[in-house]
């Protein structure tokens, strides 16, 4: 059975002092982790708080463990390349369906 997998992740930035600054790290780490990963990545929230971001995160798998061990990868992914980031609270979803 296929698999949706479904992930957020909130960036906390201590030391940007400008969306600027905030979306230059975080426009660095979409395209990092879209050029690394089969997977689609956008801004979904905070957009104009330059003090946190939260990026949204989905796979499509042929199985519900693979999507989930995708999401693992690329959320592990993500917090390592942060600059000036912190990473925050996550979430995740696996939604099986028939194809």
């Amino acid at each position: 059975m296929a698999a949706l997998g479904l992930a957020t992740i909130a960036i906390y930035f201590e030391a940007t002092f400008s969306l600027k600054d905030k979306r230059r790290e975080v426009k660095s780490v979409v395209h990092r982790t879209q050029a690394r990963f089969n997977c689609a990545i956008a801004e979904v929230a905070d957009l104009d708080d330059m003090r946190v971001a939260t990026l949204g995160v989905a796979v499509l798998s042929t199985s519900a463990p693979h999507a989930d061990q995708m999401l693992k990868t690329i959320l592990a992914f993500i917090e390592s390349s942060l600059d000036t980031g912190v990473p925050g609270e996550v979430s995740t979803r696996i939604d099986p369906f028939d194809a």
